[in-house]
């Protein structure tokens, strides 16, 4: 045992696996005691918030708060750039346009040099022939916009009289007052953005990887325990037992486990598909192929010269089964136990992608977050934030456990041993 665990050590594929699989259970188990609190919580009233920090609009505009003056060069201009918004650059165009500019020398996505165009070309009184006054109101207004965004005294703050409660002078913002983000008091970093519903994304994967993982961890023990003791004994024994547990084994290869899963998903309701009844679930209806995979291992064993000496010296069945073959295929069973962990958070990805997952609001699963995103048509208003990181953890996941598989493998297979 100490040598084989020697060259797991070894082996590149199984340490990568091990090393990236231990990195996802370090992070989820840290990461909740840096932002505590519900993952749940809708702390956002808009729906899929960009990724990003953000700071409270309220204190930075406090007295109290500092500020700061900086000249920075190009600042001006890469805030004109930000704030220019596409329908303007548009009607930008259009007027240079119609002022008799080639359309091919006009260029809406680079804003610095429209803005050149624009400042050297735009004549406010200047009516273009053909052109409706309406049109030549909206070009001017267009104008007093883009030269205010140059304005430094364009911002004022005012706040409540304490006694009229009428708008009161407080002081002008420059375009060159900056304030230290340190002495914002309010600040929420957010990594991943919010999903549909206002809720931190990064805590909600979180919870989602470690619920996930439990569904797997349930899935897989059940799976792998009763595709064991089935294996063993259909193996051992032989005979009728052998016929009735193949038999068994077979039709339900027949039927596509995960079509069975669904049906007995359905079945339950959504009132009993709780995380743990959905985990058990799906190690009920998966464990068909570690039973077959063990009989063909006890097959090659019951016949050894160990298994015969113990035999002939009475020892009785469970004793054989379990002191003389289980060791000798526990390398294999831990093997499929990790495929059996993987297959389940998929089948559970797939099971609530279906709508047919967990129902529950107090926790998330990868699944459920998945269904989440689609439903509420993240992918068509482009928040790649709420499906994308949970597509690559999952991915992640699965990679990880088979390669760890895969590296135990080449230890423990002969044919592939090294």
């Amino acid at each position: 045992m100490k040598n084989q665990i020697k060259q797991l050590l070894k082996s590149g594929k199984f340490m990568v696996g091990f090393i990236v699989f231990m990195s996802i259970l370090l992070f989820i188990t840290i990461y909740p005691f840096f932002v505590p609190g519900n993952p749940l919580q809708m702390i956002g009233y808009n729906s899929f918030i960009p990724p990003g920090t953000y700071i409270s609009l309220y204190d930075a505009v406090n007295p109290n708060v500092f500020v700061y003056t900086l000249r920075i060069p190009g600042a001006a201009e890469a805030r004109i750039v930000n704030t220019l918004p596409m329908s303007d650059r548009e009607a930008m165009r259009d007027w240079l346009v119609r002022a008799g500019m080639p359309e091919a020398a006009i260029d809406i996505y680079d804003p610095e040099t429209l803005l050149a165009l624009w400042n050297a070309n735009y004549d406010p009184d200047e009516r273009i022939e053909g052109m409706i006054l309406a049109d030549h109101r909206a070009y001017q207004r267009l104008n007093n916009r883009i030269q205010g965004m140059f304005d430094p005294s364009a911002l004022r703050l005012y706040s409540a009289d304490p006694e009229t409660g009428e708008p009161q002078f407080q002081a002008p913002i420059a375009d060159t007052d900056y304030i230290a983000l340190s002495d914002i008091v309010n600040i929420r970093r957010l990594p991943l953005g919010t999903d549909n519903f206002g809720r931190d994304m990064l805590k909600q994967l979180v919870q989602a990887i470690g619920v996930s993982l439990r569904i797997g961890l349930i899935a897989g023990s059940i799976a792998t325990a009763i595709g064991l003791l089935l294996g063993l004994i259909s193996g051992y024994l032989g005979g009728w037992v052998d016929e009735i547990i193949m038999f068994v084994c077979n039709l339900l290869t027949v039927i596509p486990g995960f079509v069975l899963l669904v049906l007995l998903a359905f079945s339950i309701g959504p009132a009993g598909r709780s995380v743990t009844i959905v985990g058990v679930v799906i190690g009920l209806t998966t464990w068909v192929w570690t039973t077959r995979a063990v009989r063909s291992q006890v097959l090659s064993l019951r016949n050894r010269d160990h298994v015969n000496l113990s035999k002939l010296s009475g020892h009785s069945l469970p004793r054989i089964v379990f002191k003389d073959i289980l060791p000798y295929i526990a390398s294999y069973v831990v093997m499929a136990f990790i495929l059996q962990v993987s297959g389940a958070i998929l089948a559970e990805a797939g099971l609530s992608m279906l709508g047919l997952g967990p129902s529950t609001t107090e926790v998330a699963t990868l699944g459920l977050m998945m269904n989440w995103a689609m439903s509420f048509s993240a992918h068509i208003m482009g928040a790649w934030w709420a499906y994308f990181p949970v597509v690559f953890v999952i991915a992640l996941i699965s990679f990880s456990l088979n390669l760890m598989n895969t590296g135990m493998d080449q230890i423990f297979n002969p044919q592939l041993r090294d």
